[in-house]
């Protein structure tokens, strides 16, 4: 799926709005999130628009994957053994922008819920 105009993340990923970049692939950009809930708390997107992670895994089954793989290269980077993968889909989950995105937590103990 093509850039949405409007979205923040597809601006982060255009280069348009700065953020601070940890990680990136050919299919996925990570970056610090602005209110970080964890000491270490990042945020990686595919470079593709998709609304929320359903949609990114029924279109691009392997992107969804990328995210993956992402989150452990950077959990290796960030040198942090146990970490959350997050991700909020729907208004009704805490979803704000609505561009998918898994959030990575770490860097302490955690406890549940999150």
């Amino acid at each position: 799926m093509s850039a949405d105009a409007d979205c923040l993340f597809c601006k982060i990923v255009a280069g348009d709005v700065p953020a601070t970049v940890v990680h990136e692939t050919a299919t996925t950009l990570a970056f610090r999130d602005i209110n970080p809930v964890a000491p270490t708390h990042v945020l990686v997107v595919p470079r593709s628009h998709h609304p929320n992670a359903a949609a990114l895994a029924a279109a691009e089954p392997t992107v969804a994957a990328d995210l993956l793989t992402s989150a452990q290269a950077i959990a290796d980077a960030e040198g942090i053994s146990g970490y959350r993968l997050v991700f909020n889909t729907g208004a009704d989950a805490g979803q704000t922008v609505f561009h998918a995105h898994l959030h990575v937590l770490g860097g302490e103990t955690m406890g549940w819920p999150a």
